[in-house]
Parts: structure tokens; sequence; C-alpha cells
């Protein structure tokens, strides 16, 4: 507590705050610090949450030095706010707090295929108001990449389910181990009496590199591992193939599970990894080795051939042992809804066509959040699903009233 309140009183409440300008969904975070250093910690609360409804975990997993920390005026002479501490404090606090009641139905029924980040924060913003929301999820627990993505010693579970708790408070329908898209289709929800929809379906499907060996007992996706981490038996030895934040993500889980010796290969320097420079300490806190110049050409059942790819040295090929290959290496959008319905299109990146406002192909269907732009944070997610939330009030705003069944 006394830290989260020393590094408060080091902000210097800007008039025009860079913080703010910083972070993706605009939190007031010096107006935020501004009423947790004067006492009023629920109106802080209620500020931040009204202004991101997953403020809670974007304080966790938020990469605050790209984005709020990252342009705090501080930085030039000195440490920089701990805005992250700051806002999981309040945030805490407030969803500890607060009592969340179904509000007066405004009659207007919206179907959300997907609970993840941009699922979630959608959900609570129209529940609050009024509409009557469902929400499809294809697993047995809602939160997504959130869940199934994020490594527990990143993010606590037990938020989603306090989140979960909430949703229900306020109407929220979830309908759990159910795929949108071939039984039940787009056409069947219209049918049903759905005045719009949401698709927020994540990125599922792992990228391959399509190389040989890339389908042996000992390979595996990166983002299929982090779902149940503990249904696997990696051995002692692991090579993780990539290096962005899932990369780093997977090698530290595979430590925490029992393998001994975790490494990760990329084709260039540690530079050019597109993981978060704080994300690669930790990961090198926690044991990871790094590989870099090595690009993978074969994997085999004892580890995989490679190349030697530094320009500054004499190319040459390589084999490096392995137990088990985690390739993590992007993901990108299932076609299951795209295929089976009509009026939706994928871009060339095999991601759902949408404009900047979640606007689809097809009338009365948005979407956002990663199933759009492709992996991304967060934070990003929720503010484009506010963006959406403006984008079906104005839809629904356009279609004739509603009779009353007798």
């Amino acid at each position: 507590m006394q830290h989260i309140i020393n590094s408060a009183q080091t902000c210097l409440d800007c008039k025009k705050p860079k913080c703010q300008t910083g972070c993706p969904v605009g939190t007031p975070i010096a107006e935020m610090i501004r009423l947790f250093l004067s006492g009023d910690i629920k109106e802080a609360g209620e500020k931040v949450f009204e202004n991101n409804p997953l403020s809670i975990i974007c304080s966790l997993v938020c990469p605050h030095e790209k984005h709020c920390e990252g342009h705090c005026v501080l930085n030039k002479k000195s440490t920089p706010v701990n805005v992250g501490g700051i806002e999981n404090y309040i945030s805490t606090y407030y969803m500890n707090y607060r009592e969340f009641e179904k509000p007066v139905s405004n009659g207007r029924n919206l179907a959300i295929i997907g609970s993840g980040p941009a699922g979630i924060s959608l959900a609570m913003m129209m529940a609050l108001k009024g509409f009557n929301v469902t929400m499809y999820e294809g697993n047995d627990q809602i939160g997504g990449v959130l869940r199934y993505g994020i490594p527990d010693f990143r993010l606590d579970k037990t938020i989603l389910d306090k989140i979960e708790t909430n949703l229900k408070k306020l109407g929220v329908k979830i309908r759990k181990n159910i795929m949108i898209g071939k039984n039940i289709t787009l056409d069947d929800l219209q049918r049903d009496g759905f005045d719009a929809i949401f698709i927020g379906t994540g990125v599922w499907a792992p990228k391959k590199l399509g190389i040989k060996g890339e389908s042996l007992g000992n390979v595996h996706f990166a983002i299929d591992y982090l779902k149940t981490p503990k249904a696997y038996d990696l051995g002692k030895k692991v090579v993780v193939v990539g290096a962005g934040n899932v990369a780093m993500d997977v090698a530290r889980t595979a430590i925490r599970n029992g393998s001994r010796e975790v490494s990760v290969m990329y084709r260039k320097g540690e530079d050019s990894m597109p993981a978060e420079k704080i994300e690669i300490e930790h990961a090198k806190i926690d044991g990871v080795k790094f590989n870099v110049y090595k690009n993978p050409l074969e994997f085999t059942e004892e580890g995989i051939k490679y190349e030697h790819t530094n320009p500054d040295e004499m190319y040459g090929f390589g084999f490096e042992k392995a137990d088990s290959i985690l390739v993590a290496i992007s993901q990108t959008a299932r076609d299951l809804i795209v295929k089976n319905n009509t009026g939706l299109s994928l871009g060339e990146n095999g991601l759902l066509q949408s404009d900047e406002n979640g606007v689809t192909t097809r009338r009365g269907v948005f979407a956002s959040g990663d199933v759009v732009t492709g992996a991304r944070t967060v934070v990003e997610a929720v503010a484009f699903s506010k963006r959406v939330a403006v984008s079906i009030e104005e839809y629904i705003n356009t279609l004739p009233p509603k009779i009353k069944p007798y």
C-alpha cells in the first residue's frame, strides 16, 4: 500500500497529461491519482471503470512502459509514476465495493459471440445501458485469451470469475460450450430476435512455419499449449520458435511446469524481437536462454535443424537438441463463421473485415478485437469495443420500434 501512495505522490498532475494521451483507451490517469490521494477512491474507481470496464485487468497485463508510463514526463529525469500498480489498487477496491444490479431493459437484444476482452467489455457496456445481452462462448469458461492465453502468473483468473458474476447480475445470459457459425448461424440469431450481433472470437488458429517435421508428436503450437499447459509433458529441454510476447509467456510457463532448459530461437537479433522489452527481461530472469540469428529448417524427433542468419558471420547450418518444440509465430482467426454465413468476408490477412468502428459487410453484424486487428493488447481491444458500442447504438436507432408481444 505505502509504495502505491509514494508513487502516486510523485505524479506532477500535468495540465495536459501525456500519460492519458498515451493510453489507447484514454484513461483519466491524472484525475484518478488526484482523487485517490484526496481520499475519494470510490469516485476514482468509478471514473476509471466507466472509461474502461476491464481496468482491473488492463492494470495487470498492459504494456505500461509502451503506453501510459512510457509517456510520463518523469521518464526524462527519473522513474515514471507506477500507473499500473495505482490503477490496479483502485480498480480492485472498486470491484469489491460496487454492487451491480440489472438496469431497466430498453427492449433491444444483442448477441455477443466470444467472451474475450472485446466481448466482455462490450457486454458490460451494453448491459449497463439496458440491452438484453446473450454471450456465446466455445469453451467451458469465459475469458477467451484472458483465461486461455495469458498465464496464471500474469493474471489471477479469479478476477474473471468475479467479472462473470457481475455480468450475470447485470442480466447477461452466458451460453458456454457452443461454437456459433455452423450449427447455429447468424441467420438463426437474427430469426430469434437479436437486433444486433457482435463477433469477437479472437485469433485461435496458429500460424505454421510450413517446414518438414511440423506434424511430429514433439512439436506443439504455443497458443494450444497455453490453454492447458498441465496436459503436456514437454520433457526437460524445450525450444520455443518465435520471439513475440506469446513466445515469452510460453517459455516462462514451460519452466514453471517442470522443463529445466528452455530457450527461444529467433531468426534475427534480440533488438528485432517483437516482444516487449520488459517481457524479454522477465523471461531472462526466469532462466530462459536466447538463441538468435538461427532460422529453423526442419523439425525432427531429436530437435531442430537450422541455418545461421547473422550477416556478420559465416553462413552455415546447425542442430539444436530438444525434447519438445513450441511454435510461437503468431495466430490468425478461424473462418468458421465466415465460411458458414453469407455477407461476411475475410481480408487477405485472414482476419474478419470491418471498418474502424466495427461495422462489417453484413447488416446488423459488428466485430472488433483480435479477430479484426490480429493479436493486439487487451486495452486496444477495449478501445475498439467502445467505438463498436457507439456504432451498435446508432444502428439500433435506425430500426423500427419493437411491437410488444401479447
